[in-house]
């Protein structure tokens, strides 16, 4: 039995994180007094990067009469039978495209790894980043517990994780390398 349902275009959430994102670089702004155009193009990244992760997390991959699904938020009555504690249990059983399940879910969160280091001063090495990438993973996977379409499994906390570790990796191994020429 349902409580409540909501259903949720991506166009409807594209709108919604765009506005709160312009709405805190404004605040940001306003209350240091300062605007710098750089810093708004890094800052660009990390937006992208919500977004992209946005739409594959919380909407259906796969399109409905040409058009990206719908979210649905509510609660129903077993939200347990949502949840998978077990690393690698579901994986290779619920998925026909598992491999692609694998190889998304790490390369979705590449990116995650190179940008915020780039973009947050205090995330100075791979081991922040790694957690700051982790913290993103858990509240995405804790909202989806409001999902009923969508899943909260460990697999994703796992591949999501090694994704911003790989993308850590590469970015630091970038800055040792540049350190070493200077």
């Amino acid at each position: 039995m349902e409580m409540f349902m909501i259903e949720i275009t991506y166009m409807q959430m594209f709108v919604f994180i765009t506005l709160i994102w312009v709405l805190v670089r404004f605040i940001i702004a306003n209350r240091f007094k300062k605007f710098s155009a750089k810093r708004e193009l890094q800052m660009l990244l990390v937006y992208i990067c919500i977004v992209v992760i946005a739409r594959f997390v919380y909407f259906p991959l796969h399109h409905i009469d040409g058009k990206i699904g719908a979210l649905m938020i509510g609660f129903t009555e077993a939200p347990s039978d949502m949840i998978s504690f077990i690393p690698f249990y579901f994986l290779f059983d619920r998925y026909d495209g598992w491999l692609i399940n694998i190889i998304g879910n790490i390369a979705m969160f590449i990116p995650v790894g190179i940008v915020w280091p780039i973009c947050f001063r205090k995330l100075e090495n791979i081991k922040k980043t790694v957690f700051a990438g982790i913290g993103l993973i858990l509240f995405i996977e804790l909202t989806q517990l409001i999902c009923p379409e969508r899943h909260t499994d460990i697999d994703d906390l796992i591949l999501n994780t090694s994704g911003v570790a790989i993308g850590a990796c590469i970015i630091f191994a970038i800055r040792n390398s540049r350190k070493d020429v200077e």
